[in-house]
């Protein structure tokens, strides 16, 4: 997993912001959040919970806790009906590596025949 100060940074840059456009947002000075994006100083929690909300992302994914950019809205998306993909997390989550490992078999079949499908084969 990536460091915090380096996805501060990569989200930053995937936006052509500059760091004083940042620090405006957080509240803080350039330089602060310039030590920031250098892991040289930690940004505050209300800092935090802003860039969150700014890029919409979740404030683990800041933290460097998790790989998965969405927050708790994409755990309550809707997925078919009723379901929504946090259920379906909880429920994968609920097998063996076996039948784990059959789920990711069968969403990549599926991958496989929408992209035939897309290309009218």
């Amino acid at each position: 997993m990536k460091e915090p100060y380096e996805i501060i940074r990569g989200l930053r840059e995937d936006k052509d912001l500059r760091q004083s456009d940042i620090a405006k947002i957080i509240g803080t000075t350039q330089q602060h959040y310039s030590r920031c994006e250098q892991g040289d100083s930690d940004l505050q929690t209300r800092a935090v919970i802003a860039l969150a909300n700014f890029y919409d992302v979740s404030t683990d994914y800041l933290l460097g806790r998790t790989a998965c950019k969405g927050g708790i809205q994409s755990l309550n998306e809707t997925v078919v009906g009723e379901y929504t993909s946090g259920q379906l997390i909880t429920d994968v989550l609920s097998l063996n590596n076996s039948g784990r490992r059959a789920v990711l078999e069968y969403i990549e079949l599926q991958k496989l025949k929408e992209r035939v499908a897309h290309l009218g084969l």
